[in-house]
């Protein structure tokens, strides 16, 4: 059975990721794919739990704990579902993943990329995507589309615009330091476009392996 794909679609809060993810996933699935789509932090009952603790407004955590949760949720969506999946040839879609650690504690928390990567590299067993979708929306908008949002603003989202920046700036040094794996879309288009653009981002990745003669 043919090994398979591991797609995580990644950017600032208010970027769309879940429309694309919702989207990409319906449209895979009418092509005969078997697609998986999962969250993270979640997709699994620990995570979950774990994504309800680093969400509470209520609580505040230092963060070297911040992000060593995030890893942990991430160590058991991995183990627990992410590899067997990818070992029957099934494409997970990944709402967020390590990318995600990178920007918002590593350079937005400042502990540093390396710091971040070293600690997620362990609770992964160094499992990297095949392709990142990286949705690109200025800091200012995304705030502005988390306000238009309903429901409550959790821990992270009232946060201030300089931590935003930053988180920014962090995706767009991880972009330019791995242009083949993330592919950047501008998230100021209409959906339909950018699901247009993320099928073109991906297309490589889903055409048939070459047969022998």
């Amino acid at each position: 059975m043919a090994p398979g794909l591991l797609i995580t679609i990644e950017g600032i809060d208010g970027a769309g990721k879940s429309t694309l993810a919702d989207s990409l996933s319906r449209e895979l699935s009418t092509r005969g794919a078997t697609v998986e789509l999962l969250r993270d932090p979640g997709g699994v009952d620990t995570s979950e739990r774990i994504r309800a603790l680093v969400k509470d407004r209520e609580l505040a955590f230092s963060p070297r704990t911040e992000v060593l949760l995030y890893a942990a949720a991430r160590a058991q969506l991995v183990e627990q579902v992410i590899e067997p999946l990818l070992s029957n040839g099934a494409i997970v879609l990944l709402d967020r993943f390590v990318d995600s650690s990178l920007a918002y504690q590593g350079a937005g928390r400042e502990l540093g990329m390396e710091a971040v990567r070293a600690i997620n590299r362990f609770a992964t067993g160094s499992l990297i995507p095949d392709r990142t979708l990286l949705l690109r929306i200025s800091p200012a908008e995304g705030r502005l589309r988390q306000r238009k949002r309903s429901g409550a603003v959790d821990r992270l989202e009232r946060e201030g615009d300089g931590f935003y920046s930053a988180i920014a700036s962090g995706y767009d040094e991880l972009a330019r330091e791995e242009p083949g794996r993330i592919r950047v879309l501008d998230a100021t288009l209409p959906p339909e476009q950018v699901l247009h653009d993320a099928l073109k981002a991906i297309g490589d990745l889903l055409e048939p392996p070459p047969t022998s003669r």
